[in-house]
């Protein structure tokens, strides 16, 4: 089997599904895992995929995600005649789903199995762990110049969600809405989590919105953002790097 990825998460799911050597294409943004992904083919970015290169790579199957990639390059390469898996999992549970149904599009069930069943257990081992723990509140931010933060429609906070967290944006009406330093200060976060993708949030930023709103440098924690959105076989260490950090939260 011919197999192309252009979501990161999902090349590494084809890796850890035990697929690798049938992957021909990839995405300039797969980096994982790092020492097998530098002998597939690039095939241009998430956003700006190289069409012709992929069709010429011949794949059986093409991996795609509904947010990472846009849906007009899925369109075309189905009108090429290519298959196309296209996924957008916004919960733990969808994300066990996911998993299963490309294990069984690349002909891997028993692999796909054994990571949603792992993905099931630290699931609801986290939930029960949850239950009992403080309330725990965030804003998570993804961007800056503008400040950009996570609804509650999104895998980032179904994992915090998962933990205990509570989602001080989680009503937004926009996926990823933008948000003012007022609207961040009046919101009153628990804590403010600065991820460490897509923008490469560092020491430095949390300095800088810790003087802008007069909050202690404890009230900021930079997190892996790959741990916390990369949905797939990451996804088990996710759930317990979401647990871990409500531990340390609420002690």
């Amino acid at each position: 089997m011919r197999i192309v990825s252009l979501c990161p998460s999902l090349t590494e799911l084809v890796f850890d599904l035990g697929a690798g050597a049938d992957l021909v294409g990839r995405t300039r943004f797969c980096v994982h895992p790092a020492d097998r992904v530098p002998g597939v083919a690039i095939c241009g970015g998430t956003k700006d995929p190289r069409l012709e290169r992929i069709v010429e790579l011949a794949p059986d199957l093409v991996l795609m995600n509904e947010e990472e990639n846009r849906r007009q390059d899925a369109d075309a390469l189905r009108r090429a005649g290519l298959a196309v898996h296209a996924s957008l999992p916004r919960t733990v549970a969808e994300t066990a789903a996911m998993v299963r149904s490309i294990g069984a599009a690349l002909g891997r069930p028993e692999a796909a199995s054994r990571i949603a069943v792992d993905i099931e257990a630290r699931a609801e081992r986290a939930r029960a762990t949850a239950a009992s723990r403080h309330p725990w509140s965030y804003a998570y931010l993804i961007w800056r110049r503008p400040w950009m933060s996570v609804s509650d429609d999104t895998f980032i906070a179904a994992l915090l969600g998962l933990a205990g967290g509570t989602n001080v944006f989680g009503g937004a009406a926009e996926r990823y809405p933008t948000v003012t330093l007022d609207e961040l200060e009046r919101a009153a976060p628990r804590v403010v989590l600065l991820s460490s993708e897509p923008y490469p949030f560092d020491e430095r930023h949390a300095g800088e919105l810790g003087e802008a709103l007069g909050w202690s440098r404890e009230r900021f924690r930079r997190v892996d953002g790959e741990l916390l959105s990369w949905h797939g076989s990451r996804t088990p260490r996710g759930i317990d790097y979401a647990d871990q950090l409500a531990r340390d939260l609420t002690g």
